[in-house]
This record gives structure tokens, C-alpha cells and sequence, in this order.
């Protein structure tokens, strides 16, 4: 067989015959996202349906974005694991074969599609590779050779090989001209080259290929819109590609124009998409199968997902009846599904835990005590308003409403359960009197809606995987259209995904992700990943995703920038505050940089919710200040004064601004109201860890939330500035207000102005200002219209103020594009007398090629680095090659000299299971000092750690709860320690705690595995976490 190249297509001597389809055959959908995106554009699998009524085909979809046809990147399987196929490391590129850290026993693709049973496999491919350009096709080709032999080398249903077939991408829509986005052609070129490849491969292979790329070209000359972002097919796309790929795949058939039928087949298959979705991709996958799956998942999950998949046929069944004119029970189908066994609860009472009795009204209100001179009121509760149940995040709209995001199917949706109502509710104060009395639903069908951010034409939030646009198009408060934006962020673990969505000063909305989860999500730009902690940016204007920093942090949970566009962020096991350009260059896959706390004093944690004081309601001296509340221990907000240091920024604690004695209050979220007085969001829940509890624990509260409002009656309320409805002119005098947040919004109202109308404003206001903190705003609003004022930047770049200068060179890294003189100005900044400018220098000079980069960081570093940009400029240089930075991973360890030998080995392998998330070191601190101020002890000179090794072998097992004494301390033990019975090997357990017990200034002898397998096997009988004063029974102190 030969194969001719013409024109991007492929004329072949012999075209494999359309697939044949026989009763009951399973298709099995893989590949990257255009096939991902099916399950939630369910048209093609009813288009099927539709057409082979009484086939009775079973259809599932295993794509996932970001995947290749060797490269298969999940955080739920081992390293060797993430590649497709035996021998499939060696076809993926060299930045995508490092390890980051994946774990878990989910199912590799062959187990997933041999427990389904395949016997028709249709495969989408080309997209990802694309974006590596020609220098890449033979290795693609390469690649794709290997996978279609691998996949015709088995018999996936018990008996034949797969009927193959390989579907290319659709081509880019030109969009430019409604949005900023690209036109297409570049990266046409390159689909146009790789479509090419797939279907010479294809033949080779004698497999059907079907040229789904040159069809779009087709379909996009009618002029209508077919993509979100002229890559990813929208509804309309997903429409238009369901008849033609069925007819290229299975031969061309008239299916009956029943507009009703096929509205109800397509409501049938999304119905059971869903309950696919909650398999396949079921959020909070690492309690399911990963990481953390022990020692609570045994308890559900194994049920969970048989349930789920009993339901799933159900569905199935449901189809068929709807094709074939018949009716199906669905409900008393689903009735007959295995049940669910009850979870048992761990939590056990304390005083000084979360408790049963929840406080209400202003029992609860006078349960906050605050710093002197505020006074803290109730705004609204779960009492006045049941939809206010576990809120997650809030903000303010343009009209001065209230906005909150409400997860009360926190941490998932439990199948057999009716779906998810989570909600994004708009509370008000319609009388001024400082409670809310009118709440309007925008949204009630949500699912884990942990991030938000209101628009001027619409609201962003996080949808598990997804990020979906909500718009209300008559102007009744409740949305009407829904738009999934991108797909394939991960939710591996639920509280970690993207969340605490907060935007630049251009209106970009930075969004803060947690360690474990690896996300791999599709764009026009091409595929962007993250592995572990760190921040996505998303540009709504240009469409642009980009992973604008990774760290080597847990979760983070709150983003909040001054008045220069600094950006900060929370991080939980710290507590750490950290300053984001740090750390703001290109992402390497598997690279995570660390993120220094510039939190000196008062620490706590678990964090979440950060926000500047900035509002004249507010004492003067502590404008400026930060506040991060605490959800764990110290139960309230802290107060620390940011302070200029070099390059960077370091912090002095001034106060607690509030802290409550009810053990069920969690402050997640704060934000500066338009009159400036201060919100508090209390997520409100006796249980919180993730770690302590099984994620189903009866316990967990699912009905419980409260607003709360902060003022300073010495001081009067702000007057809210107008800026709903505000004229140009009006938005722009706004921007020279003292309160961040009215600025905010009012670069918000400016965004929804055309850009035209708003440079030419800006041209007329600019001359009028003398304030260079009000230029820079000016610069701020034409960058939110992407028309960059470039002679109002080049005069800031040359500014007298380092932060000025600083902000700039911001700017001008996100425009690049806009600049012929870009790398020149690049070099002047790397030489400036400021740290903080360099550094931004150094941030934007890893994204160029190698050879213009080089210059701007020896300019860089020849200047001078310090302690805040060292680290950052060797990532840097790293990154040119898209290498993993060696800090990213190392952490040095020393070896006590009194070790030795194996002991030494055993302490070494100690200090890196100390340092993982959600071990030792997050509440005991990688000092061992614990965090006093939120009732963790430490383990420095601590007699649990150095005195009876049978008894600190069986805490670290089974775990403890209840009030301690620490050196004469005593400690709440709000959260129980986690029990790692489960979690670690004899070995594993032995070296931590050798590590422990010879670390922070303690020497004692090493423990090991013998004597922790000894104790397991005697504990073996023993169920629940031991309560300390049981424990102190079978172990005194006074025997010690």
C-alpha cells in the first residue's frame, strides 16, 4: 500500500471500508480533549443511537485532555504508568518522562478498556502534538505507529481485536475578528502537517482514517461559530462533527428528522454521561484511588463506584428504550442498584473539638470577640436563607451586591444521591440596615463550585474539571446560557482544585491550585499542564491560559494583590504567606519551585482567604496591612503590616482582628465592601480534615453557613462609589480612590466598555494626572482593553519609584506582541538598580528562546540577586531547556554524625516522609516547632517523641484526638492526627519516626521496622483513633 500527500489530505491506493457495527458492541472513545469534550457534547453518541436504534450499543469515553497517543498523564497512577503502552516512555517527549510524584492504582487505558470489553475503538489524535511543530512529526509518526499496532495487538473484549479507527483534529476557527484570539494560520500549518502524518500512519496500519481538520474548513466558511476559542468545538461544533463523523466512520444513513426524539435520546445520553463522568472521572480521586484512598476509602468508595456503575447501564438501557419508542423505570431501575453501606463516623466528642451543638443567631455572633475598637455582626445565615449551606467564596458585584459560592455537596456528589445543587446565590441589604433581606439563586445546578469571579458580562466558576462562563441574558439575576470555557483541570482532590479566583490589574483571573493534581487542558495556544501546586492565568479577552507559576506548596487558598499589582497567596501548611512573582516563570512539567513564607510571627494554620486592608472605614495606621483567616485551631483572622525587604517583601504581625470560640466557625473567604466595611464567609462545619475523617463521615455537615460583617463605628462608612451605569469619565476618576476594591470594580465596569471608546477616554485623561500610582492605573485600564498605551509604559518603565518601574515590566511581559522593542526594554530592566524590577526581567526572559534570554539573565545576575530571586533565576535558566530545576526537588538533609550506617539511610529516607503533604511536617512544621497559636504542638524536646517508643508506634498508627500536654503545654487537638496505619510500610513508619526522634534538637535511639510490625500486628484488633487519655492508660508517663 502507498500513500500520495496532497494538499494536506491523503489519496491511497485502497480506503479501509467504513467499521461495521453488530448488536450489543461496545465503542470505546480515547484520545485528547475533542473527544473528552463528548461527554459533555453528548451528539455524536445520540447521532449513533439514532441511527442504530436496534443495536443497542454501549458507548464509553475514556479521552481526556492533554493526552497523547503514548502519553497518558494522570494523578492517580505510578510514574511507569503514565505511558500508554509497553515501551511508550520512549515516543514521548524528554520534559514529559520526569516523575511528578503520581500515585494510586486507577486503572491503566488497556485495563479500562478490556474491563469494558471493546469491540470498536475510536481514537482522536494529533491536537497536543501538533504544537510541537515539524521538527516533531517523525517522532509523532513514530508514536502513532506504535499505538495503533499495540491497540490491534489485543483482544480488548476476550476475543477479537479492536475495530480501529483514527479521527484527526478539527482546524482552527479564525475568531479574531469578535475576539483576541488567534487567527488560525500558524497553527493550521502545523494540524494541516500532523493530520497529514496520521493518515500516512493510518495507512500503513490499514486503519480508517477519518480527516475531521479538512471538514471544519468547510463548515467555517458559513460564518457562524463553531469553538469557544477557535480550537475547542463548542455545542454548534460538536453538532455539526456528529453526522459527518458517523458517516465517515460507520457509512452514510438517513436517520428521521424527529426534533423531539433526538432531544430526548441527547437528554438521556448526557444523563448518563454524568453518571460515567462520576467513574471515570469522579472527583476527589485520590480518596477513591489514590494517595489517600487509606485508611478511610475502603470503607465506601469500592461501593461507591459498583453502584455507580450499575447506574451507569441503567442509563444505557434508558437510551435504547428511548430509540426504539419504549419506556424504561429509570427510578425503579436505579431502586434495585447495590446499596451503599453506612459509614461509620470517627469523630469523637470534645470540648475543645468541633462540636455537635451548633450556635445560632447571636449566641453565635457573641461567640467572635475582635480587636478593639471593630465590632463583628451577624449579615446572614443559613437561618434566614437554607441556600446559604456551606459557603466556599464571595465577592462584590458592580451594583454593590453580595455574591457567594455554596458547596454543600462538599467533598462530591455521592452517587444515588439527587445531582448536585450547589449554588452561586446574590444576597442584599435592600433597607441599609446591615443584614441581608433578599437572596436571588443565579445558579443551582452547580458542582463543587470552589472558584468565582463575576465579569462584566457574566460570572466564571470553577466546575470540577471545567471552567464554565454563566451569562443572564434578560436581566432576571439567574443565568441563562452556559459556555464551557476549558476542560481538564484536574479534581483529583476537591479542596485542592482551581479555586479563590481572584484578577490582575488587566482582569485576568488568576486561579490557585493544590499539590497532587496534575491538570492538562486544551487551548487554541495549545495544551497547557500543571503538576502539583500552583496558579493558572487566564486572559478572558485573548482567550489565554497559561500556568502562570508552580510551586512546591500544598494547597493554596487565597490570592490577593496591592496597590502596585504585586500579587501574594496563602498556602495551608504553614502557615506560609508567599509572594507570587517569585515564582512567576515558565512552568516546567514535574518542576515545582519553592515558595518562601514571609510570615515571621504568629503563625497558624490551615489558611484560607486573604485580603489587603484598604478602605478609609478602617484605622489609618493599618492600611496597607494583610489578613488571612484561619479555619483549624485559632479560629479567626490575623493581621500583619507587609514591609518592603530587597527584592521582595517580609511581614510584622500587628493583630487579631477576630477569632471565635465556636468550635464550628471556619472563616474561608474576606472581602472589602463598597462602604468599606469588611465581609467574612464562615464555611461552618464541626468536621474539616480531609485526612482524619472519611470523606462520607455522617458528621460532616452539609446545611450550615453564615456571612458575617466587620466595621469601626469610631470611623464613618465609605460613600460607595457609582459605578454601575457610570460614564467613562466617571469610572476613570474612580480609579483614583483609596479603597483597592472600589478600583477593582471599577476596572471591572471599564472592561465592558468598547476598548476604542475607552483608550480614546484614556488619551484625554492621562495628560490631567500627575500621581504616578494614578499613570499606572491608566496603563492598567488600556491593558484591560489590549491596547496597550506603549508611550504611558516606556515613561513608567523609567519611573523614580521602584514599585512603579516594577508593575511595568509586568505589563510589558503580558504584550509582548505589542512591542518591536521588547527585548531591548527586557535588557534595560535586567540592569535597573532594584531587585524587584530585575526579577520581573527575570520572569519574562524564561518564556524567550534561548539565545535571547541568555543575555537578560547574565545581565540579571552580574546586577545582583538575593535571597527572594537566586532561586528564581536558576529556574530560569532551567526553564530554557524545559528542565526540571534541581531546588524544585532537593531538599538538603543533614545527618546527625551519631548515625550511622544503615540508620543514616533509614533518617535520610525519614526527612522526605516527614516533608510530604499532609505528613508530619504540615501542622508540626519542618522545624518541628508546631504551631502554638493554632494548637499544634511541637515535636522539638517533645516526651510523646523521645520517651516511650510502643506508645509513639501506636499514635502514629492508629492516630490520637483530644486535649494534650506538650512540655508542660496544653493543646486543644482540634483536628485529630492523621493515622498512618494505612498510609506507610513498617519501613516507612520506622524511618519517619527515627528521623523525628533525631531532628530538631532530639536524640534518641532509631525505631525500627521490626518494632513497628510488632506493635501493628498486636494494634491489628483495635478500630479508631486512640483518645489521649486512653492512651496514657496502657502508657504513663510515670512508667517512662
Amino acid at each position: 500500500m502507498f500513500a500520495l500527500l496532497i494538499g494536506g489530505s491523503v489519496s491511497a491506493a485502497k480506503t479501509p471500508e467504513p467499521l461495521t457495527l453488530n448488536k450489543g458492541d461496545t465503542i470505546v472513545i480515547l484520545g485528547s480533549g475533542m473527544a473528552s469534550r463528548m461527554n459533555h457534547f453528548g451528539h455524536f453518541e445520540t447521532e449513533l443511537q439514532l441511527r442504530f436504534p436496534k443495536l443497542e450499543l454501549t458507548i464509553r469515553n475514556i479521552g481526556d485532555e492533554g493526552n497523547t497517543a503514548a502519553f497518558r498523564p494522570h494523578p492517580g497512577r505510578e510514574f511507569a504508568q503514565q505511558f500508554a503502552f509497553p515501551g511508550a516512555k520512549s515516543y514521548v517527549k524528554a520534559e514529559h518522562r520526569v516523575s511528578s510524584d503520581p500515585r494510586g492504582h486507577f486503572e491503566t487505558p488497556d485495563q479500562w478498556i478490556s474491563r469494558i470489553g471493546a469491540d470498536v475503538v475510536l481514537a482522536f489524535f494529533g491536537f497536543n502534538s501538533s504544537f510541537d511543530g515539524p521538527t516533531h512529526v517523525e517522532r509523532y509518526e513514530k508514536e502513532l505507529d506504535a499505538f495503533l499496532r499495540h491497540t490491534l495487538s489485543i483482544s480488548y473484549n476476550g476475543k477479537t481485536p479492536p475495530r480501529l479507527a483514527l479521527i484527526s483534529p478539527t482546524a482552527v476557527q479564525d475568531l479574531s475578528a469578535s475576539q483576541d484570539t488567534p487567527d488560525g494560520k500558524a497553527i493550521n500549518s502545523n494540524l494541516r502537517l500532523y493530520t497529514s502524518a496520521s493518515a500516512k500512519i493510518a495507512a500503513k496500519n490499514n486503519v480508517l482514517f477519518v480527516d475531521a481538520f479538512k471538514s471544519s474548513l468547510g463548515w467555517y466558511k458559513d460564518g457562524k461559530r463553531y469553538t469557544t476559542d477557535g480550537a475547542l468545538l463548542n455545542d454548534s461544533g460538536y453538532r455539526k462533527l456528529a453526522p459527518m463523523l458517523a458517516d465517515a466512520l460507520f457509512g452514510k444513513k438517513k436517520v428521521k428528522n424527529n426534533k423531539a426524539l433526538r432531544a430526548r435520546t441527547l437528554a438521556t445520553v448526557q444523563d448518563k454521561n454524568w453518571m460515567w463522568l462520576n467513574d471515570f472521572k469522579v472527583p476527589n480521586g485520590v480518596h477513591v484511588y489514590g494517595r489517600r484512598y487509606n485508611p478511610f476509602g475502603p470503607q465506601n468508595y469500592p461501593f461507591e463506584l459498583k453502584k455507580t456503575r450499575e447506574m451507569t447501564v441503567n442509563r444505557d438501557h434508558a437510551i435504547w428504550a428511548t430509540v426504539a419508542g419504549k419506556q424504561f423505570d429509570l427510578e425503579e431501575a436505579d431502586a434495585k442498584t447495590s446499596k451503599l453501606p453506612e459509614v461509620p463516623t470517627n469523630y469523637q466528642p470534645s470540648g475543645k473539638n468541633g462540636t455537635l451543638k451548633y450556635l445560632y443567631g447571636k449566641e453565635a455572633e457573641q461567640s467572635i470577640s475582635v480587636a478593639e475598637g471593630y465590632k463583628i455582626e451577624l449579615f446572614a445565615s443559613e437561618e434566614e436563607f437554607e441556600a446559604l449551606a456551606n459557603p466556599v467564596q464571595m465577592a462584590f458585584d458592580n451594583k454593590g451586591r453580595l455574591w457567594v459560592s455554596t458547596m454543600a455537596s462538599y467533598p462530591h456528589y455521592r452517587i444515588g444521591d439527587s445531582k448536585p445543587e450547589d449554588k452561586l446565590l446574590i444576597l442584599e441589604d435592600t433597607n441599609n440596615d446591615g443584614k441581608a433581606d433578599k437572596q436571588t439563586v443565579f445558579a443551582g445546578d452547580l458542582h463543587i463550585p470552589i472558584g468565582f469571579e463575576i465579569a462584566h458580562d457574566g460570572v466564571y466558576v470553577s466546575q470540577s474539571g471545567s471552567l464554565v462562563f454563566l451569562q443572564d441574558t434578560d436581566g432576571d439575576d439567574q443565568y441563562d446560557t452556559k459556555e464551557v470555557l476549558l476542560s481538564g483541570f484536574d479534581d483529583h482532590d476537591t479542596h485542592h482544585a482551581i479555586a479563590a479566583f481572584c484578577t490582575d490589574p488587566s482582569g485576568a483571573i488568576y486561579m490557585a491550585e493544590g499539590v497532587f493534581l496534575h491538570s492538562n487542558v486544551e487551548t487554541v495556544y495549545g495544551p497547557v499542564r500543571g503538576t502539583n501546586g500552583g496558579f493558572f492565568r487566564y486572559a478572558p479577552r485573548q482567550r489565554k491560559l497559561t500556568r502562570y507559576a508552580q510551586f512546591r506548596i500544598p494547597n493554596p487558598w487565597g490570592i490577593a494583590f496591592d496597590d502596585f499589582g504585586q500579587d501574594f497567596f496563602l498556602h495551608t501548611s504553614g502557615t506560609s504567606l508567599s509572594w507570587m512573582r517569585a515564582g512567576a516563570i515558565k512552568a516546567v512539567y514535574g518542576s515545582n519551585l519553592p515558595a518562601p513564607n514571609i510570615i515571621k510571627s504568629n503563625a497558624v494554620r490551615p489558611t484560607s482567604g486573604l485580603e489587603f486592608v484598604s478602605s478609609r472605614h478602617f484605622p489609618d495606621e493599618v492600611q496597607g496591612d494583610i489578613l488571612l483567616n484561619n479555619a483549624i485551631g485559632f479560629l479567626g483572622a490575623k493581621q500583619h503590616q507587609v514591609i518592603e525587604d530587597g527584592t521582595g517583601f517580609t511581614t510584622e504581625f500587628r493583630q487579631d482582628l477576630f477569632v471565635s470560640k465556636d468550635l464550628n466557625f471556619r472563616p474561608v473567604d474576606l472581602e472589602f465592601a463598597p462602604d468599606g466595611s469588611l465581609y467574612v464567609v464562615d464555611w461552618h462545619n464541626v468536621l474539616i480534615g480531609h485526612m482524619q475523617h472519611n470523606a462520607r463521615d455522617p458528621n460532616r455537615d452539609h446545611v450550615h453557613g453564615r456571612v458575617y460583617r466587620i466595621t469601626y463605628p469610631e470611623r464613618p462608612l465609605v460613600k460607595p462609589a457609582k459605578i454601575a451605569g457610570a460614564t467613562i469619565d466617571e469610572l476613570l476618576e474612580n480609579l483614583k480612590l483609596h479603597e483597592y476594591r472600589s478600583r477593582y470594580r471599577t476596572r471591572r465596569e471599564l472592561r465592558g466598555h468598547e476598548a476604542k471608546a475607552v483608550t480614546a477616554a484614556l488619551a484625554k485623561w492621562i495628560p490631567t494626572l500627575t500621581d504616578e500610582r494614578h499613570l499606572l492605573e491608566a496603563l492598567w485600564v488600556s491593558w484591560g482593553a489590549n491596547q496597550i498605551n506603549k508611550t504611558l509604559l516606556k515613561k513608567l518603565l523609567k519611573s523614580e519609584d521602584h514599585r512603579v518601574r516594577a508593575a511595568a515590566v509586568q505589563v510589558l511581559q503580558f504584550n509582548s506582541e505589542q512591542f518591536q522593542d521588547y527585548h531591548s526594554l527586557l535588557a534595560t530592566a535586567a540592569e535597573d538598580e532594584h531587585g524587584r524590577v530585575r526579577l520581573g526581567a527575570i520572569n519574562a526572559a524564561s518564556y524567550l528562546a534561548k539565545e535571547k534570554a541568555e543575555p537578560i539573565l547574565a545581565s540579571a545576575k552580574a546586577k545582583g540577586l538575593d535571597k527572594y530571586s537566586e532561586e528564581t533565576h536558576k529556574a530560569a535558566i532551567a526553564a530554557l531547556d524545559n528542565k526540571v530545576f534541581s531546588g524544585a526537588r532537593e531538599r538538603p538533609v543533614s545527618i546527625p554524625k551519631h548515625l550511622k550506617g544503615n540508620i543514616a539511610k533509614l533518617f535520610r529516607q525519614g526527612a522526605e516522609i516527614y516533608s510530604r503533604e499532609a505528613h508530619c511536617g504540615t501542622c508540626h512544621q519542618p522545624n518541628g516547632a508546631g504551631l502554638p497559636a493554632a494548637g499544634f504542638p511541637p515535636l522539638a524536646g517533645s516526651e510523646w517523641v523521645l520517651k516511650d517508643e510502643e506508645r509513639l508506634i501506636k499514635l502514629t498508627l492508629k492516630g490520637l484526638i483530644g486535649p494534650i500536654t506538650v512540655k508542660g503545654v496544653k493543646y486543644p487537638g482540634q483536628v485529630p492526627m492523621t493515622p498512618f496505619e494505612y498510609l506507610l510500610k513498617d519501613e516507612e513508619i520506622a524511618a519517619v519516626l527515627t528521623y523525628t526522634r533525631n531532628s530538631f534538637g532530639n536524640k534518641a535511639s532509631p525505631i525500627t521496622a521490626e518494632q513497628v510490625a510488632e506493635v501493628r500486628a498486636a494494634e491489628k484488633a483495635k478500630t479508631g483513633l486512640y483518645n489521649v487519655e486512653d492512651l496514657l492508660k496502657e502508657h504513663p508517663f510515670a512508667n517512662n
